[in-house]
Protein backbone atom coordinates (compact mmCIF):
# COMPACT_ATOMS: atom_id res chain seq x y z
CA UNK A 1 0.00 0.00 0.00
CA UNK A 2 2.84 2.15 0.38
CA UNK A 3 5.45 3.78 -2.04
CA UNK A 4 3.83 3.36 -5.65
CA UNK A 5 6.19 5.50 -7.87
CA UNK A 6 4.83 7.46 -10.36
CA UNK A 7 6.25 9.46 -12.80
CA UNK A 8 7.26 12.85 -11.56
CA UNK A 9 9.44 15.87 -12.16
CA UNK A 10 13.16 15.35 -10.82
CA UNK A 11 13.52 15.07 -7.09
CA UNK A 12 15.11 18.27 -5.57
CA UNK A 13 17.94 17.81 -3.45
CA UNK A 14 17.57 16.68 -0.22
CA UNK A 15 20.10 16.31 2.63
CA UNK A 16 20.66 12.34 4.17
CA UNK A 17 22.05 12.96 7.33
CA UNK A 18 22.07 9.48 7.95
CA UNK A 19 22.88 7.40 5.51
CA UNK A 20 26.28 5.96 6.60
CA UNK A 21 24.66 5.01 9.83
CA UNK A 22 21.63 3.03 8.25
CA UNK A 23 21.21 0.09 11.09
CA UNK A 24 20.86 -3.75 10.81
CA UNK A 25 18.13 -6.07 11.57
CA UNK A 26 17.95 -6.44 15.26
CA UNK A 27 20.44 -2.92 15.96
CA UNK A 28 19.68 0.33 16.25
CA UNK A 29 20.66 3.92 15.46
CA UNK A 30 20.34 6.48 18.05
CA UNK A 31 19.34 9.56 15.66
CA UNK A 32 19.08 12.35 19.22
CA UNK A 33 19.46 11.26 22.29
CA UNK A 34 16.56 9.04 23.74
CA UNK A 35 15.47 8.20 20.04
CA UNK A 36 16.84 5.56 18.19
CA UNK A 37 16.04 4.16 14.54
CA UNK A 38 15.32 0.45 13.58
CA UNK A 39 14.67 -1.67 10.28
CA UNK A 40 12.41 -4.77 9.59
CA UNK A 41 12.51 -6.59 6.15
CA UNK A 42 8.95 -6.14 4.04
CA UNK A 43 7.94 -9.57 2.20
CA UNK A 44 7.48 -7.47 -1.05
CA UNK A 45 9.13 -4.64 -3.42
CA UNK A 46 9.95 -1.47 -0.54
CA UNK A 47 12.14 -4.35 1.49
CA UNK A 48 12.68 -2.32 4.94
CA UNK A 49 9.97 -0.34 7.09
CA UNK A 50 12.06 2.33 9.30
CA UNK A 51 10.69 1.66 13.31
CA UNK A 52 11.41 4.24 15.62
CA UNK A 53 12.06 3.16 19.34
CA UNK A 54 12.00 6.06 22.14
CA UNK A 55 12.98 6.31 26.01
CA UNK A 56 10.50 7.03 28.03
CA UNK A 57 12.70 6.99 31.76
CA UNK A 58 11.02 5.18 34.24
CA UNK A 59 7.56 4.45 32.48
CA UNK A 60 9.66 2.19 29.83
CA UNK A 61 9.66 2.62 26.30
CA UNK A 62 7.63 3.60 23.43
CA UNK A 63 7.79 1.99 19.82
CA UNK A 64 6.57 3.94 16.86
CA UNK A 65 5.20 1.82 13.98
CA UNK A 66 5.82 -2.13 14.13
CA UNK A 67 6.65 -3.67 11.12
CA UNK A 68 4.49 -6.95 9.78
CA UNK A 69 4.24 -10.10 11.77
CA UNK A 70 7.15 -12.51 10.35
CA UNK A 71 9.44 -14.56 12.17
CA UNK A 72 12.54 -12.92 11.33
CA UNK A 73 11.02 -9.64 12.66
CA UNK A 74 9.54 -10.92 15.67
CA UNK A 75 13.10 -12.70 16.07
CA UNK A 76 14.75 -9.07 15.46
CA UNK A 77 11.89 -7.28 17.95
CA UNK A 78 13.09 -9.75 20.66
CA UNK A 79 17.03 -9.10 19.68
CA UNK A 80 16.11 -5.84 20.74
CA UNK A 81 14.38 -6.43 23.41
CA UNK A 82 17.12 -8.23 25.09
CA UNK A 83 20.00 -5.98 24.23
CA UNK A 84 18.20 -2.80 24.27
CA UNK A 85 15.48 -2.20 26.87
CA UNK A 86 17.47 -2.13 29.28
CA UNK A 87 15.24 -4.37 31.77
CA UNK A 88 12.68 -1.98 31.23
CA UNK A 89 9.16 -2.40 29.61
CA UNK A 90 7.67 -0.90 26.49
CA UNK A 91 4.65 0.83 27.73
CA UNK A 92 3.36 2.40 24.45
CA UNK A 93 3.04 1.52 21.09
CA UNK A 94 2.05 4.27 18.62
CA UNK A 95 0.84 3.11 14.61
CA UNK A 96 0.98 6.09 12.61
CA UNK A 97 -1.81 4.50 10.42
CA UNK A 98 -3.25 1.02 9.62
CA UNK A 99 -1.48 -0.66 6.61
CA UNK A 100 0.28 -3.69 7.65
CA UNK A 101 3.87 -2.88 7.97
CA UNK A 102 2.74 -0.66 9.69
CA UNK A 103 0.54 -1.92 12.54
CA UNK A 104 1.09 -5.70 11.33
CA UNK A 105 2.74 -5.80 15.15
CA UNK A 106 0.99 -3.94 17.11
CA UNK A 107 -1.33 -6.82 18.80
CA UNK A 108 1.47 -8.96 19.19
CA UNK A 109 3.86 -6.25 20.88
CA UNK A 110 1.07 -5.22 23.33
CA UNK A 111 0.11 -9.04 24.38
CA UNK A 112 4.16 -9.15 24.95
CA UNK A 113 4.52 -6.54 27.37
CA UNK A 114 1.01 -6.77 29.61
CA UNK A 115 -0.46 -3.52 30.04
CA UNK A 116 1.00 -1.45 27.23
CA UNK A 117 -1.03 0.62 25.35
CA UNK A 118 -1.47 0.73 21.94
CA UNK A 119 -2.25 4.70 20.21
CA UNK A 120 -3.47 5.77 16.91
CA UNK A 121 -6.10 7.68 15.79
CA UNK A 122 -9.67 6.81 15.30
CA UNK A 123 -10.18 6.45 11.55
CA UNK A 124 -7.09 4.66 11.73
CA UNK A 125 -8.54 2.01 13.67
CA UNK A 126 -11.32 1.46 13.20
CA UNK A 127 -10.73 0.98 9.23
CA UNK A 128 -7.98 -1.48 10.61
CA UNK A 129 -10.70 -3.87 12.17
CA UNK A 130 -12.95 -3.63 9.72
CA UNK A 131 -10.27 -4.35 7.06
CA UNK A 132 -9.02 -7.33 9.07
CA UNK A 133 -13.05 -8.46 9.41
CA UNK A 134 -12.96 -9.15 5.63
CA UNK A 135 -10.47 -12.08 6.45
CA UNK A 136 -12.12 -15.21 4.82
CA UNK A 137 -14.97 -13.30 2.92
CA UNK A 138 -15.46 -13.88 -0.06
CA UNK A 139 -14.99 -10.63 -2.55
CA UNK A 140 -18.32 -8.40 -2.37
CA UNK A 141 -19.74 -7.57 -5.38
CA UNK A 142 -19.44 -4.12 -5.22
CA UNK A 143 -15.52 -5.02 -5.54
CA UNK A 144 -15.87 -6.72 -8.69
CA UNK A 145 -18.34 -4.09 -10.28
CA UNK A 146 -15.62 -1.68 -9.29
CA UNK A 147 -13.16 -3.36 -10.99
CA UNK A 148 -15.42 -4.26 -14.22
CA UNK A 149 -15.73 -0.65 -14.33
CA UNK A 150 -12.34 0.27 -14.54
CA UNK A 151 -11.32 -1.94 -17.72
CA UNK A 152 -10.23 -5.11 -15.88
CA UNK A 153 -10.22 -8.24 -18.11
CA UNK A 154 -11.97 -11.43 -16.75
CA UNK A 155 -8.73 -12.99 -15.71
CA UNK A 156 -7.81 -9.95 -13.62
CA UNK A 157 -11.31 -9.89 -12.07
CA UNK A 158 -10.44 -13.28 -11.18
CA UNK A 159 -7.61 -12.94 -9.15
CA UNK A 160 -8.66 -9.99 -7.43
CA UNK A 161 -11.61 -12.44 -6.48
CA UNK A 162 -8.84 -15.03 -4.88
CA UNK A 163 -6.81 -12.46 -3.33
CA UNK A 164 -9.63 -10.58 -1.27
CA UNK A 165 -9.18 -10.60 2.86
CA UNK A 166 -5.63 -11.08 3.23
CA UNK A 167 -5.28 -7.81 4.98
CA UNK A 168 -5.87 -9.91 7.74
CA UNK A 169 -2.83 -11.69 7.34
CA UNK A 170 -0.47 -9.34 7.97
CA UNK A 171 -1.70 -8.26 11.14
CA UNK A 172 -1.53 -9.96 14.06
CA UNK A 173 -4.72 -9.88 16.48
CA UNK A 174 -5.33 -6.37 16.89
CA UNK A 175 -6.05 -4.96 20.99
CA UNK A 176 -9.81 -4.86 21.71
CA UNK A 177 -9.21 -1.69 22.91
CA UNK A 178 -6.81 1.87 22.24
CA UNK A 179 -5.82 5.72 23.38
CA UNK A 180 -7.43 7.75 20.76
CA UNK A 181 -4.70 9.86 18.98
CA UNK A 182 -5.80 13.49 17.95
CA UNK A 183 -4.96 16.64 15.48
CA UNK A 184 -3.14 18.96 17.15
CA UNK A 185 -2.85 16.99 20.38
CA UNK A 186 0.47 17.41 22.59
CA UNK A 187 1.77 14.33 23.78
CA UNK A 188 4.98 13.62 25.59
CA UNK A 189 8.00 11.54 24.17
CA UNK A 190 11.07 11.17 25.45
CA UNK A 191 10.78 13.85 28.04
CA UNK A 192 10.04 16.67 24.72
CA UNK A 193 6.42 17.58 23.62
CA UNK A 194 5.28 16.48 20.09
CA UNK A 195 2.55 17.33 18.31
CA UNK A 196 0.41 14.87 16.35
CA UNK A 197 -0.11 16.42 12.96
CA UNK A 198 -2.86 14.56 10.90
CA UNK A 199 -2.92 13.91 7.06
CA UNK A 200 -5.40 12.38 4.82
CA UNK A 201 -4.93 10.37 1.41
CA UNK A 202 -2.73 8.06 1.77
CA UNK A 203 -4.74 6.93 4.64
CA UNK A 204 -7.68 7.81 6.31
CA UNK A 205 -6.19 9.77 9.43
CA UNK A 206 -2.38 9.53 9.13
CA UNK A 207 -0.86 10.17 12.70
CA UNK A 208 2.72 12.25 12.16
CA UNK A 209 4.51 13.60 15.35
CA UNK A 210 6.46 16.84 15.32
CA UNK A 211 8.65 17.68 17.88
CA UNK A 212 9.31 21.69 17.25
CA UNK A 213 11.59 21.93 20.20
CA UNK A 214 14.07 19.23 18.61
CA UNK A 215 13.20 19.85 15.22
CA UNK A 216 12.59 16.09 13.79
CA UNK A 217 9.45 14.81 12.82
CA UNK A 218 8.56 11.09 12.38
CA UNK A 219 6.37 10.82 9.09
CA UNK A 220 5.50 7.63 8.58
CA UNK A 221 4.32 7.26 5.18
CA UNK A 222 2.64 11.16 4.97
CA UNK A 223 6.12 12.56 3.48
CA UNK A 224 8.58 9.93 1.68
CA UNK A 225 12.03 11.42 0.06
CA UNK A 226 12.76 8.86 -2.82
CA UNK A 227 9.42 7.28 -3.59
CA UNK A 228 5.70 8.53 -3.67
CA UNK A 229 2.79 7.44 -1.61
CA UNK A 230 0.03 6.05 -3.12
CA UNK A 231 -3.24 8.35 -3.78
CA UNK A 232 -6.20 6.21 -4.08
CA UNK A 233 -9.70 5.36 -4.37
CA UNK A 234 -11.11 1.97 -3.02
CA UNK A 235 -13.86 0.25 -3.70
CA UNK A 236 -15.35 0.93 -0.54
CA UNK A 237 -15.94 4.22 -1.57
CA UNK A 238 -15.52 4.72 -5.12
CA UNK A 239 -16.44 8.68 -5.43
CA UNK A 240 -14.17 9.42 -3.03
CA UNK A 241 -11.57 12.40 -3.85
CA UNK A 242 -8.39 11.49 -1.81
CA UNK A 243 -6.47 13.51 -4.11
CA UNK A 244 -7.64 16.31 -2.85
CA UNK A 245 -7.24 15.00 0.88
CA UNK A 246 -3.02 14.52 -0.14
CA UNK A 247 -2.76 18.05 -1.48
CA UNK A 248 -4.21 19.28 0.58
CA UNK A 249 -2.48 17.87 3.89
CA UNK A 250 0.54 18.14 1.90
CA UNK A 251 -0.43 22.41 2.57
CA UNK A 252 -1.24 21.43 5.94
CA UNK A 253 2.31 19.82 6.23
CA UNK A 254 4.32 22.49 5.15
CA UNK A 255 2.52 25.06 7.17
CA UNK A 256 3.39 23.67 10.33
CA UNK A 257 6.77 22.26 10.25
CA UNK A 258 10.04 23.95 9.59
CA UNK A 259 11.89 24.01 6.24
CA UNK A 260 14.97 22.06 7.94
CA UNK A 261 12.81 19.57 10.28
CA UNK A 262 14.54 16.25 10.13
CA UNK A 263 12.21 14.04 8.89
CA UNK A 264 12.20 10.32 9.35
CA UNK A 265 9.86 8.67 7.14
CA UNK A 266 8.59 4.58 7.33
CA UNK A 267 10.36 4.38 4.39
CA UNK A 268 14.36 5.27 2.80
CA UNK A 269 16.08 6.67 5.49
CA UNK A 270 16.18 10.28 6.88
CA UNK A 271 16.12 13.41 5.50
CA UNK A 272 16.19 17.18 5.46
CA UNK A 273 14.33 19.44 2.95
CA UNK A 274 10.77 18.95 3.88
CA UNK A 275 9.19 21.73 2.13
CA UNK A 276 11.30 20.80 -1.39
CA UNK A 277 9.99 17.68 -0.81
CA UNK A 278 6.60 18.22 -0.25
CA UNK A 279 6.77 20.76 -3.16
CA UNK A 280 8.24 18.45 -5.66
CA UNK A 281 5.33 15.44 -4.71
CA UNK A 282 2.49 18.37 -5.47
CA UNK A 283 3.93 18.91 -8.73
CA UNK A 284 3.97 15.60 -9.74
CA UNK A 285 0.56 15.25 -9.24
CA UNK A 286 0.42 18.52 -11.03
CA UNK A 287 2.26 17.05 -14.21
CA UNK A 288 -0.14 13.99 -14.16
CA UNK A 289 -3.14 16.03 -13.86
CA UNK A 290 -1.84 17.99 -16.75
CA UNK A 291 -1.43 14.69 -19.19
CA UNK A 292 -4.56 13.45 -17.66
CA UNK A 293 -6.41 16.31 -18.92
CA UNK A 294 -4.54 16.16 -22.38
CA UNK A 295 -5.60 12.34 -22.84
CA UNK A 296 -9.37 12.70 -21.63
CA UNK A 297 -9.71 15.61 -24.50
CA UNK A 298 -9.01 13.39 -27.33
CA UNK A 299 -11.60 10.91 -26.84
CA UNK A 300 -13.30 8.98 -23.85
CA UNK A 301 -11.18 6.24 -21.71
CA UNK A 302 -11.39 3.69 -19.42
CA UNK A 303 -9.43 3.80 -16.31
CA UNK A 304 -7.00 1.55 -17.75
CA UNK A 305 -6.45 3.51 -20.63
CA UNK A 306 -4.88 6.19 -18.21
CA UNK A 307 -1.81 4.82 -16.98
CA UNK A 308 0.35 6.15 -19.46
CA UNK A 309 -0.90 9.31 -18.97
CA UNK A 310 -0.42 9.49 -15.09
CA UNK A 311 2.34 7.18 -14.52
CA UNK A 312 4.33 7.40 -17.51
CA UNK A 313 4.83 3.74 -18.24
CA UNK A 314 3.43 0.04 -18.29
CA UNK A 315 1.76 -1.32 -15.45
CA UNK A 316 2.02 -5.08 -15.01
CA UNK A 317 -0.73 -7.16 -12.82
CA UNK A 318 1.33 -7.17 -9.43
CA UNK A 319 0.78 -3.10 -9.31
CA UNK A 320 -2.89 -3.07 -10.96
CA UNK A 321 -4.64 -2.47 -7.83
CA UNK A 322 -2.50 0.50 -7.05
CA UNK A 323 -2.74 2.03 -10.22
CA UNK A 324 -6.27 1.51 -10.56
CA UNK A 325 -6.96 2.89 -7.27
CA UNK A 326 -4.42 5.95 -8.13
CA UNK A 327 -5.70 7.10 -11.22
CA UNK A 328 -9.07 6.82 -10.19
CA UNK A 329 -8.01 9.42 -7.34
CA UNK A 330 -7.03 11.58 -9.80
CA UNK A 331 -9.86 11.54 -12.34
CA UNK A 332 -12.38 11.86 -9.12
CA UNK A 333 -10.57 15.38 -8.55
CA UNK A 334 -11.01 16.16 -11.87
CA UNK A 335 -14.51 15.25 -11.96
CA UNK A 336 -14.93 17.23 -8.48
CA UNK A 337 -13.45 20.16 -10.34
CA UNK A 338 -15.89 20.23 -13.70
CA UNK A 339 -13.16 19.49 -15.98
CA UNK A 340 -14.07 15.67 -16.45
CA UNK A 341 -17.69 13.71 -16.67
CA UNK A 342 -17.87 9.73 -16.11
CA UNK A 343 -20.82 7.45 -18.17
CA UNK A 344 -21.17 4.07 -17.73
CA UNK A 345 -21.84 1.41 -20.83
CA UNK A 346 -24.29 -0.74 -20.68
CA UNK A 347 -21.47 -3.70 -19.82
CA UNK A 348 -21.12 -1.91 -16.73
CA UNK A 349 -17.37 0.04 -17.99
CA UNK A 350 -17.11 3.69 -17.05
CA UNK A 351 -15.72 6.15 -19.86
CA UNK A 352 -14.32 9.18 -19.09
CA UNK A 353 -14.26 12.10 -21.06
CA UNK A 354 -13.35 15.73 -20.61
CA UNK A 355 -16.25 18.30 -19.64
Amino acid sequence: MDGFQTKTPARPGLEYPFDDKTPQPGETTQIIPGLHWLRMRLPFALEWINLWLIDDGEKGWTIVDTGMPLPETKEAWRTIFEDKLGGRPVWRVIVTHMHPDHVGNAGWLTRKFPGAQLWMSQLEYISCRMLVADTGREAPQAGIDFYKAAGWSEDQIENYRKRFGRFGQGVSQMPDAYRRLEDAEVIQLGGHDWTVVTGSGHSPEHACLYCEEQNVMISGDQLLPRISSNVSVHPTEPKANPLKDWLESCSKLKATVAEDVLVLPAHNTPFRGAHKRLDHLVRGHDVGLRRLRQRLSEAPRRVVDTFPAIFGRKIGDDSLSLATGEALAHLNYLIAQGEAVVERDEEGIDWYRAA
